[in-house]
């Protein structure tokens, strides 16, 4: 199994910036793809990027592309969500998660989550 631990979350204003990180354990984290995902207060929870396991695929949704970027460090366990000129809409939990496989939908294994703000 792996663990994974995210931080980096805040309180920001409109237009701000805010880089999340997803800190890795347990398992080599060369192995897993990796997905960003968030939850807002009554709505489903959406995956916002994702980074294959050698970051030599990325994927966004449409809401961020241009905003959001994904990225990994596999020296370091790490991965990534860079968050450029925030806005009010992007308040959620943000989720890491990851997965062995780019290909199959679902992920295996979950991180507790991060709250962001983004205030107006």
């Amino acid at each position: 199994q792996v663990q994974l631990v995210e931080s980096g979350g805040g309180l920001v204003q409109a237009g701000g910036s805010l880089r999340l990180s997803c800190v890795a354990s347990g398992r080599p984290f060369n192995n897993y793809a990796v997905g960003w995902f968030r939850q807002a207060p009554g709505k489903e929870r959406d995956v916002v990027a994702a980074i294959s396991h050698n970051a030599g695929s990325t994927y966004y949704a449409d809401s961020v592309k241009g905003r959001f970027t994904v990225s990994r460090d596999n020296a370091k366990n790490t991965a990534y969500l860079q968050m450029n000129v925030l806005k009010p809409e992007d308040t959620a939990v943000y989720y890491c998660a990851a997965k062995t496989n780019w290909f199959v939908k679902s992920y295996a294994y979950w991180g507790q989550g991060t709250q962001v703000t983004v205030s107006s």
